[in-house]
């Protein structure tokens, strides 16, 4: 069998999603699996063994440049040449959802899979498909990304199969030597995702242990060397790939950080977390475990209209991060 996801951004949702590849491989050993992804978010499935090919597409690139869309087009025709019996998108999105039908449908009892109208945000994503999936938006990420992909394939995973999920993140790089413990992730996509830095730096500061701050931008990157500059114990990152990033982690003891792809990582590596979350809801956003715990706000949170204005973020106390982070390093 011949399976596409596709599953084109953003870190975290990629991550998510791919829990399901070792349930589809344990199920099914002999299927061929590709992921078509948007091409600056490949490296996070790269060394993944359950994955075959990787297909990158740059759909971003289209609104910069109109032109572009032919040029995407060619390139999804002829990874449509692979002849896919299944083509699954696991986004949801009318872009997503274009992409897995012009890649799908082209052998004989071949079909397109996805979510149903009442499942996702963009409801006309829902005609691109033959197979249709049910579960409510407001659902688990991780369960809804494991039900999009492996209901049309027969295949049914349970929460406990979900806890026992073995590591699915993988690193060519060589770090393991550097001297940390504790990794924090300082950034994230929206400013009301972000954890004040003068709390990090508390957190830090009560810790005393070795920490090492990961920086993706230039504001991430003035975080990260305020907290070096502020603190015996902080390291400020160099500038790395994605997969030096999955080892930094793979060799940290604990990551600390908001509702972001570099936290998310951790969950996926099966190491020890904190994921701090304000404005976008914790039960729908990551799974705790004994090891990925969570520290929320107060504010109530519906996932369907996130409050643009909801900095609660900033009220969470760095003692009760200090708190769990001194259980899991026990």
């Amino acid at each position: 069998m011949k399976i596409a996801i596709v599953k084109l951004s953003a870190m975290g949702d990629i991550i998510h999603a791919m829990v399901a590849l070792q349930f589809i491989k344990k199920a099914l050993p002999d299927a061929k699996i590709d992921w078509i992804v948007e091409d600056g978010f490949k490296g996070i499935l790269e060394n993944n063994p359950h994955i075959d090919t990787i297909l990158p597409v740059n759909l971003k690139s289209i609104k910069k440049n109109k032109s572009e869309i032919v040029i995407q087009y060619k390139l999804l025709k002829e990874y449509a040449k692979n002849n896919y019996d299944v083509v699954i998108d696991a986004q949801g999105l009318l872009k997503s959802a274009i992409v897995s039908r012009i890649i799908g449908g082209r052998v004989v009892g071949s079909f397109v899979a996805g979510f149903d109208i009442d499942s996702i945000r963009e409801k006309i994503a829902s005609i691109f498909y033959d197979k249709k999936v049910y579960i409510s938006y407001s659902q688990n990420v991780i369960e809804r990304s494991l039900k999009v992909i492996c209901e049309p394939l027969g295949l049914k995973v349970t929460k406990e199969d979900i806890l026992a999920k073995e590591p699915f993140l993988f690193s060519k790089s060589n770090l393991e030597n550097l001297n940390y413990k504790i990794i924090f992730v300082v950034g994230a996509s929206k400013p009301n995702k972000i954890y004040p830095k003068e709390k990090f730096l508390e957190v830090a500061e009560r810790l005393k242990e070795e920490i090492l701050v990961v920086w993706g931008n230039e504001e991430e990157y003035e975080t990260a060397l305020w907290l070096s500059e502020n603190s015996n114990f902080i390291t400020l990152d160099s500038k790395g790939t994605l997969d030096d990033l999955k080892s930094k982690i793979q060799n940290a003891s604990l990551v600390i950080g908001g509702d972001t792809g570099p936290s998310h990582i951790a969950w996926g590596m099966n190491i020890p977390s904190i994921t701090i979350f304000g404005n976008t809801p914790a039960y729908r956003n990551t799974y705790e475990t004994d090891i990925n715990k969570i520290v929320k706000s107060s504010s109530t949170v519906n996932p369907l209209k996130l409050n643009k204005n909801d900095f609660s973020i900033n009220e969470i106390d760095s003692n009760e991060i200090v708190a769990i982070a001194r259980k899991l390093l026990k």
